[in-house]
């Protein structure tokens, strides 16, 4: 990853410079996966707590 790269990803995130004392390359990484995974429409449906259960 090229230092532009997280930079942008920050500023996506909402990141501020400040914060950025407080976080990791990886966190940062992490919270932009999270991100991108939040607008998936793929989950078909949602688990009920049988189908926890029985999990």
């Amino acid at each position: 990853m090229t230092t532009p790269l997280f930079l942008l990803r920050c500023v996506q995130l909402g990141i501020s410079l400040r914060d950025l004392d407080l976080l990791t390359i990886g966190t940062v990484n992490d919270m932009y996966s999270e991100m991108v995974n939040d607008s998936w429409d793929g989950y078909s449906e949602l688990a009920t707590q049988e189908m926890m259960d029985r999990f």
